[in-house]
């Protein structure tokens, strides 16, 4: 089975440094890591080749520091890595990424099962994937928690959705969108990081895509955009209360319910 991961790096604190004229998030400034949600995806794609046999292909799309993130997925067990890096996906919404993602899939032939994690700890709106389905014209099920069987022609998966717990069979090529806690992401081996040192990362570029149609891609095929983005004040506010037990709970009631502090 041919399994495809997309995956992401995210900003690994909450300093970050906002373009002030576009709203984007400048991806080349602070320290960054793997999206968590991604390295359940990336595990389940893992342990699924284990079972039916295949391979596994990273995909992501951001800047070129993100092929030491791809090392790592190689240190895990993946067999392909492709980042898909350029200036004209820069800027780009759910709707921009996600077409751009589905037509890197094209380029590399497809794929019988895509994986990606429930949602991205930079961005949250957990839309990516389901919007890849929908470029791609293929089922797609979101919140998986459970693979419960796959076989050579299907999967069949667990999915919950809040207050209901729904179970879906999925013919391939078929995409899921992987919930946390669904297993436990193996750590990269030191034994599979010295094997694939010297594996390549490919890169792929704008040129290389089957659309070649500007307008979809980056800040310009955005339909979304940040009109405004500001870090709130950091600003402490300490109160000590002194007095007995019975006169400081008086005290912090009073202030808890507005009324002047005695």
């Amino acid at each position: 089975m041919k399994i495809l991961v997309c995956m992401k790096q995210v900003p690994a604190g909450t300093k970050v440094e906002i373009d002030p004229e576009t709203g984007a998030m400048k991806r080349m400034s602070g320290d960054t890591r793997t999206n968590p949600y991604d390295l359940f995806a990336l595990e389940t794609a893992l342990h699924l080749r284990e079972q039916t046999g295949g391979t596994v292909t990273v995909l992501t799309m951001g800047p070129s520091q993100a092929e030491e993130m791809m090392k790592d997925a190689y240190a895990m067990g993946a067999d392909d890595a492709v980042i898909l890096s350029d200036r004209k996906f820069a800027g780009a919404d759910v709707l921009a990424t996600s077409y751009a993602l589905s037509q890197a899939i094209q380029v590399l032939g497809g794929a019988d099962l895509i994986l990606c994690g429930r949602q991205t700890t930079d961005g949250d709106t957990a839309q990516v994937g389901p919007a890849i389905a929908e470029h791609m014209h293929i089922p797609h099920a979101a919140w998986v928690s459970e693979v419960v069987e796959a076989d050579e022609t299907s999967v069949t998966v667990r999915q919950e959705l809040g207050s209901v717990l729904q179970v879906s069979r999925l013919p391939y090529p078929c995409l899921l969108t992987v919930d946390k806690d669904m297993c436990v992401p193996r750590l990269p081996s030191y034994r599979m990081k010295k094997k694939t040192e010297g594996r390549p990362v490919r890169f792929m570029s704008f040129e290389d895509m089957p659309d070649q149609d500007l307008s979809r891609y980056g800040l310009v095929g955005s339909p979304t955009s940040v009109e405004r983005m500001f870090a709130p004040d950091e600003t402490e506010t300490k109160i000590y209360l002194e007095g007995t037990p019975e006169e400081k709970t008086e005290k912090l009631y009073q202030v808890l319910s507005g009324k002047k502090l005695i």
